[in-house]
Parts: structure tokens; C-alpha cells; sequence
């Protein structure tokens, strides 16, 4: 298995299209009932291919990222060639990023000497969807870019 087998939940989400994965396969609802009793070794493969097939997807089309924690804010931008990063750094430890009050203290605050600011770019290793996919498992969140393009124009 190359990413991790979806959750239960996202399994139920995309019940759908599992159903499609397994009829491109020639695999009926009743065959697949049997499967799941007699050979329980394939079907947990099946899951396992099928939650590959969905990863390799969405991490295809990911362009943006985001990691937000107590004191910082790892804010990626994923291009055909890098992953560029503009990190924050906050330098109060009263401020928790990650709650609604301290979001608020940072956006009145950002140009602060309690704020620092980084911004670094990094090529891809051979397998762009797998760095992405480990920037997933540390916590980064799939998101339409909106913080970082903020910060992309503030810091130019």
C-alpha cells in the first residue's frame, strides 16, 4: 500500500465510486459479499488498491496545504516543480493559533515583533504525490490557498 487505507467513514462517503472500482473489475455486489466472508485477505487488498486509486487522485490535484499549530502556521503552495513555504512563527506564548481568540490576536497583530516570518522552497523527491501525502500525515490540512495567497502578497 502506498498512502493509508480511508477511514470507514470516507469509505461510506464514497461508496459510489467503490461500487464503479470493483465493477471495472467485473466484481458484483454478491461476489463482493463473498469476497468479504470467504477471503477476507482479498478483499482488505481491494480497499487497500481502491484507497491508493483515491489518493493518488486527490494528491494529483492538491495545490495547497496548511499546518496550523499553537505558535506556528505552515502554509504550503504546491506547483508543478516545488512545494513553496511560508512559515509563521509567533513569539507569544499566550497565543494559540489554533483557537478562534488567538486567530483574532494574529490578524490584528501580524506586523508585530511578536510574529517572524519564513519563506523557503523545496523540489519534489521522485514521487511528488508521496511528499505531499507526508505533508499530509504531519498534520497539513487540503485547503484552497486563501491564507497563503494573503500572506504571499503581504510578505512580496
Amino acid at each position: 500500500m502506498k498512502y493509508t487505507r480511508l477511514t470507514k467513514q470516507q469509505l461510506e462517503e464514497l461508496h459510489q465510486e467503490f461500487i464503479n472500482f470493483l465493477a471495472t473489475q467485473s466484481i458484483t455486489a454478491e461476489e463482493w459479499e463473498g469476497i468479504k466472508t470467504d477471503k477476507p485477505e482479498v478483499a482488505e487488498e481491494e480497499l487497500d488498491v481502491f484507497s491508493d486509486l483515491v489518493w493518488e487522485g486527490v494528491l494529483t490535484k492538491v495545490e495547497y496545504l496548511e499546518n496550523i499549530s499553537a505558535q506556528n502556521m505552515h502554509l504550503f503552495q504546491l506547483t508543478d516543480k516545488e512545494m513553496k513555504l511560508i512559515s509563521v512563527k509567533v513569539m507569544n506564548p499566550n497565543i494559540d493559533l489554533s483557537t478562534t481568540e488567538g486567530f483574532e490576536w494574529f490578524k490584528k497583530n501580524w506586523q508585530s515583533d511578536f510574529v517572524e516570518y519564513l519563506t523557503a522552497s523545496k523540489a519534489y523527491t521522485d514521487n511528488k504525490n508521496l511528499d505531499k501525502f507526508d505533508l499530509i500525515k504531519q498534520g497539513a490540512v487540503i485547503t484552497k490557498g486563501d491564507l497563503y495567497n494573503w500572506f504571499d502578497k503581504m510578505i512580496e
